[in-house]
């Protein structure tokens, strides 16, 4: 469908990684889905996806990424015969890092016996 990077890649060097060029029916409405998908107000984990594409890479990159993302969903859902669950509770690197270093500081006051009237925190 042209929405994946062709990878050419020669004696470990990367030569090119671009989509490839050219067009068909359900890649245009591919894009025109995840374009629709960016322009939502809820948030929705593909929409999440394209803001976090878009802030890196822009926003025709991102709608093409998207797009192969919603192929993929499409493709398993025909090939394996199951209904597409949305991951609601899916966490990315970020927030797992946020929950880790929670957990950590936890552990330690918990480890240095410390009680929440000893802690004085400045709150704004």
């Amino acid at each position: 469908m042209r929405l994946a990077p062709n990878n050419k890649i020669s004696g470990g060097k990367i030569l090119s990684s671009k989509v490839p060029k050219g067009s068909n029916r359900l890649k245009i409405a591919l894009r025109n889905a995840a374009n629709a998908i960016g322009n939502l107000k809820d948030s929705t984990p593909l929409s999440d996806f394209l803001k976090r594409i878009n802030f890196r890479k822009g926003r025709v990159s991102a709608i093409s990424a998207t797009a192969r993302k919603l192929a993929v969903i499409i493709w398993n859902m025909v090939t394996k015969n199951k209904l597409y669950h949305n991951p609601e509770n899916y966490l990315f690197l970020d927030q797992k890092r946020k929950l880790g270093l929670i957990k950590r500081i936890q552990k330690q006051i918990d480890k240095l016996g410390l009680k929440s009237e000893e802690l004085n925190f400045a709150t704004n």
